[in-house]
């Protein structure tokens, strides 16, 4: 067995210390998830990125009776990234919810959403923020960039590698 050290530093910041942009992109967010479709967990949760080139995109989650075909606001914000301009990278994802009509603070991305992350990270060859609060915005930093990922080495329907974050 191998014992991995990973540590991890976490800056916070107050809503007067945040640049524009981020505040943008969180109302960008927050108007997506009035949008969402999630008549089965009433959980509205929206995404903003902005690309490299200056765009900002937004989506949100889209829920199905035959769970799991939903999908989450963050991996439909991303595809929808990916797909209309494939060579911006992005710089910085944002999500907002709601439940009940009420704000909801400090939300993460479930496993499914991360994996997209750190491939999109991979594919752009770039470091993702992430932003899920108004209020606050955390940007995590992982010594030696190990992340929690699965990468296919061989072309077969099972994950053979995991990388660590």
């Amino acid at each position: 067995m191998k014992e991995l050290k990973l540590e991890t530093r976490v800056e916070v910041y107050a809503v007067g210390e945040l640049d524009n942009i981020y505040r943008q992109l969180y109302e960008a967010a927050f108007e997506a998830s009035k949008k969402a479709y999630a008549p089965y967990s009433k959980f509205h949760v929206g995404a903003a990125v902005l690309l490299e080139n200056g765009e900002i995109l937004s989506g949100n989650n889209q829920e199905n009776a035959a769970y799991p075909s939903g999908l989450c606001a963050e991996r439909t914000t991303l595809f929808y990234a990916g797909a209309r301009y494939p060579d911006a990278a992005v710089q910085i994802l944002a999500i907002a919810a709601m439940k009940d009509g009420e704000r909801v603070d400090l939300i993460t991305p479930c496993g499914a959403c991360r994996q997209v992350m750190s491939e999109t990270e991979q594919r752009y060859n770039h470091t993702l923020q992430f932003q899920s609060d108004f209020r606050i915005i955390a940007r995590f930093f992982v010594e030696k960039r190990k992340r929690i990922s699965f990468r296919v080495r061989r072309p077969c329907c099972r994950f053979v590698s995991v990388s660590l974050i």
